[in-house]
């Protein structure tokens, strides 16, 4: 069930979206339209994971973080909705990029408030990555024990995962920016590895709360996106393939000479980083890439359009772990645990999202029990077709350990009618999502 909370139709003004009442009716409003009741249904004692989107700690498009990340005012109401269950346990956490400031996020001012929100009960904010730099660039070094990792459950779905028919030849696959020697020793043929934070898989529920956003790689980010960041390490996280669809891979259309030196150049560099000749590799990098743009136009290569035929299932396969995963590394053939999707799309990102989004403001709060269902509605939302949107038309299939019963994907649950959506600048390359379809 989904359910949907309008804050334009409840006459709540732009910039009063964020205000603590507003956003108490707001999110109380879409939980009953999802759940039946305005309570998310905790029982005393249960363990409970809140996850907001907390990927990067400024917007570098100057749009602010409003549409960036999931607003702190949003967090601290669904907060105090949890403490309302009277959980045995709370975290909230999440894993953003490795060159986050994670004080710069999540400030000592918001830790008060969190502390504030729980009325006097503990509550954990974890940061759960494990690699994080040193400094303010690559070339300064990694932390790569950053957090234990003892607090961490290795899986291997093994030719279940949704990258198994794909993984084949090996060493193709790559995340922008880190090793790809790392990646290549946990995703191969018959081997798909994931580090997966302890703490989701000891909870009872999963308060998932995403920022709607538009995404260079997967079209948007939303319910199912958002999981992503219970993963510890991003060398465990496939995004695309080395090379032109034109020779096997999907990190851009075609083929290109320029693009694969820089391919080349680049996975050398990060081979390096923080040690000798790392800075003159980017530098070559970026030369190769400056000489596509001016004879071509465009000069991207990390795999951000829409043939990006790796990342929804890197996503999918975490989805499926989130819902099925045991603390032992194993999956069971039922879920064990809930998963709530509580969105802020309130003010949305658009266009170069995820991380320099600017903003779309559709003032919108959504609710669901299933993943699937809450990113189809986010795409109507942002007129977009779901259909057009690998990871979103995919995630109702019927793969082993299945995300929504029944296959395919649903007409947009709940009824829209009267609803203005808009219509969201797609990312680049996306340009299929411009006819919209909503």
């Amino acid at each position: 069930m989904t359910g949907l909370a309008n804050a334009r139709g409840a006459g709540i003004p732009e910039n009063g979206w964020y205000s603590r009442d507003a956003l108490d009716g707001l999110i109380r409003e879409a939980v009953s339209g999802a759940l039946g009741q305005p309570s998310l249904g905790i029982a005393t004692g249960d363990r409970v994971l809140v996850k907001p989107n907390w990927v990067y700690h400024m917007n570098r498009s100057g749009g602010g973080t409003e549409c960036l990340v999931t607003h702190p005012e949003f967090v601290l109401s669904a907060l105090r909705l949890v403490m309302e269950g009277r959980p045995g346990s709370v975290v909230i956490g999440d894993a953003p990029v490795q060159g986050c400031v994670w004080d710069s996020l999540v400030t000592p001012e918001l830790l008060g408030r969190i502390a504030e929100a729980a009325g006097g009960s503990q509550v954990d904010v974890i940061d759960f990555r494990r690699t994080i730099m040193c400094g303010e660039r690559l070339d300064s070094g990694l932390d790569n024990d950053a957090r234990p990792e003892d607090r961490f459950v290795l899986f291997d779905l093994g030719s279940d995962s949704l990258l198994e028919p794909v993984s084949d030849p090996p060493g193709r696959f790559r995340v922008t920016m880190y090793d790809p020697d790392l990646i290549s020793l946990r995703h191969l043929p018959g081997r798909h590895q994931y580090l997966i934070s302890r703490e989701a898989l000891e909870a009872d529920l999963i308060l998932n709360l995403p920022k709607l956003k538009t995404h260079r790689k997967a079209g948007i980010t939303g319910a199912l996106k958002n999981l992503v960041g219970l993963n510890g390490n991003k060398e465990f996280l496939p995004h695309h393939r080395k090379g032109g669809s034109g020779t096997g891979g999907d990190c851009y259309p075609g083929r290109s000479f320029l693009k694969s030196l820089a391919e080349d150049l680049l996975d050398a560099s990060n081979r390096r980083i923080g040690r000798p000749f790392f800075s003159p590799l980017i530098l070559g990098v970026r030369a190769a890439l400056e000489l596509q743009r001016l004879l071509h136009g465009e000069a991207e290569i990390d795999g951000g359009w829409s043939g990006n035929d790796t990342v929804w299932r890197t996503v999918l396969d975490i989805d499926r772990i989130a819902l099925y995963g045991r603390t032992d590394g194993t999956m069971a053939d039922v879920p064990q645990r809930r998963i709530v999707s509580l969105t802020d799309a309130l003010v949305c990102g658009q266009g170069d999202g995820p991380m320099l989004p600017d903003p779309l403001p559709l003032g919108f709060v959504t609710c669901s029990d299933n993943q699937v269902d809450a990113d189809v509605l986010h795409c109507r939302l942002m007129g977009f077709d779901p259909a057009h949107i690998p990871m979103v038309r995919e995630a109702g299939s019927a793969f082993r350990w299945p995300l929504r019963t029944g296959g395919g994907i649903t007409e947009c649950p709940g009824p829209l009618e009267g609803v203005m959506s808009a219509r969201a600048v797609p990312p680049c390359g996306w340009g299929i999502l411009e006819g919209g379809g909503a």
